[in-house]
């Protein structure tokens, strides 16, 4: 049997010091932690609104907003580990039989494909494991598009970010790899949703956002107890039979003026079924591994950035790998395949340096050319910052008073059907919510705007009450006028 080498080119180093990042809707967390001699050190903490959304907003102008972010805050630490939001996130579950590692790995590949309702190939894909009887596995699938994490990745490296993670800040706050935390149900109150996990077995069984489980109503946070209680019902149900029985606590974060209320319910509920309801208000004394500061933040910021710095690896890791280009060359070539193809390779290089030469004369030629446009080339640029920044102000189709104008029409005018707020995502997707006195009546104003010019889709989202009663309907606008197939 030939030896196993393992070449490593370039040793990361161990990082003392890093930023912790969390991400929940427009709201960002961050906390500074320093590592000295086995404990904890918080060095800044701060939290912030943030008006640009990473995801859909020009990565310089949301780097630039968070950057002046950290500057306020006085953070200078360039590594970091974010807490991206559940709602990116993508679950499917299956279970493993004992297989050889290549065959467990192309297994899950096919179940991935058949889980997930993107094409796997735009999606970075994590997992965690469970044990189950007769030595399978229960594996949870989780993976978040590329295009979300190019993007994140993109704002970052603007505000001078280097990323070392990007994990679920809930599995931070829980962490499965603890013994204790075998069979817990974590409930995380975030600014809109909660998000909800499963651990047993030392993995994570069950992953989900409860979105709209959080209200903002006149500047005061709402918390929808039946909705949780319900999902929380429904997930457990769905859990294998040995998973299910092994889950006997829940466990809830959050602030105590939602929380505490939300425990005293499921304690209520789910008691009589032997499960344990508590809410977690501080850190376990050996929660990490390491001595904790006397003001440690039960927060998924906090949590990220303390476990990486005690090397405990998230559950779930979705930073997409980037393996230096000498990385790649000895994985390709570390084989019996170099002895064959080293003179060419001398041969390659000595081509490559060739190239290298002519290369460095053209850019001494084009830096000199640069320093006589660079003053007129800055001008471009502020105007073009200009022009991005306020480009929707001067759109002269006016499309948001186009949707108002087809919504004021669609409503009664005797007040029977009122709208309360009115939402515009990208341009076209709109939510709207409000009262009405009675069914019939909100059933007349849907009719009478699906029937409107440009609106498509129309989709009642909810329905709370009976008279008056609440509703969200949601439905897409054509700022062309026409009806889309």
């Amino acid at each position: 049997m030939k030896p196993d080498f393992k070449i490593n080119f370039r040793r990361r180093k161990k990082l003392t010091t890093l930023l912790g990042l969390a991400l929940d809707g427009s709201r960002l967390d961050g906390v500074v932690l320093k590592r000295t001699n086995g404990s904890l050190a918080v060095w800044q903490k701060f939290s912030a609104q943030l008006a640009l959304d990473p995801l859909t907003a020009a990565p310089e102008l949301a780097g630039r907003e968070l950057r002046n972010q950290l500057d306020a805050a006085g953070v200078r630490e360039r590594h970091c580990v974010v807490g991206v939001p559940l709602k990116w996130v993508l679950t499917a579950a299956t279970e493993l039989p004992p297989l050889p590692a290549a065959d467990a790995k192309s297994l899950l590949l096919l179940e991935a494909e058949r889980g997930f309702h993107s094409d796997v190939a735009t999606l970075q894909i994590s997992d965690s494991r469970s044990p189950l009887a007769d030595g399978k596995e229960n594996v949870l699938l989780a993976g978040i598009p590329a295009t979300h994490l190019a993007a994140l990745e993109k704002v970052l490296a603007a505000a001078k970010l280097k990323p070392v993670s990007f994990a679920p800040g809930i599995s931070a706050l829980q962490f499965p790899g603890d013994e204790k935390s075998g069979g817990v149900l974590a409930l995380a109150i975030g600014e809109r949703n909660v998000s909800l996990q499963v651990t047993a077995g030392g993995g994570v069984v069950a992953l989900r956002s409860l979105d709209g489980a959080v209200e903002d109503e006149a500047g005061r946070r709402t918390l929808h107890v039946d909705l949780v209680a319900r999902e929380t019902r429904v997930t457990l149900g769905q859990l294998p039979g040995g998973l299910r029985d092994a889950v006997k606590r829940i466990r809830i974060f959050g602030p105590r003026e939602l929380a505490q209320p939300l425990a005293d319910e499921l304690e209520l509920r789910f008691d009589p079924a032997g499960l344990k309801v508590e809410w977690v208000s501080a850190c376990a004394p050996d929660e990490f591994g390491v001595t904790l500061p006397g003001e440690a933040l039960l927060s998924p910021a906090f949590c990220l950035a303390a476990r990486f710095l005690a090397g405990q690896p998230p559950a779930f890791e979705f930073l997409p790998p980037k393996p230096s280009f000498i990385g790649q060359f000895a994985m390709k070539y570390s084989s019996g395949r170099l002895r064959t193809t080293g003179a060419v390779a001398a041969g390659m290089a000595a081509v490559v340096l060739g190239i290298f030469l002519v290369q460095q004369i053209q850019l001494w030629h084009y830096r000199s050319q640069w320093s006589r446009l660079a003053a007129k080339a800055g001008e471009l640029q502020a105007i073009q910052d200009n022009v991005r920044q306020y480009r929707s102000w001067y759109d002269g189709s006016f499309p948001n008073l186009a949707i108002l104008r087809q919504l004021s029409l669609s409503f009664p005018e005797d007040g029977s059907v009122t709208a309360k707020t009115i939402e515009v995502r990208d341009g076209r997707t709109v939510t709207c919510s409000g009262t009405a006195l009675d069914y019939a009546a909100l059933l007349a104003m849907q009719s009478r705007l699906r029937a409107a010019d440009g609106v498509n889709d129309v989709k009642l989202e909810q329905i709370r009450g009976k008279a008056p009663m609440q509703f969200v309907f949601e439905f897409k606008f054509n700022h062309g006028g026409g009806r889309e197939n």
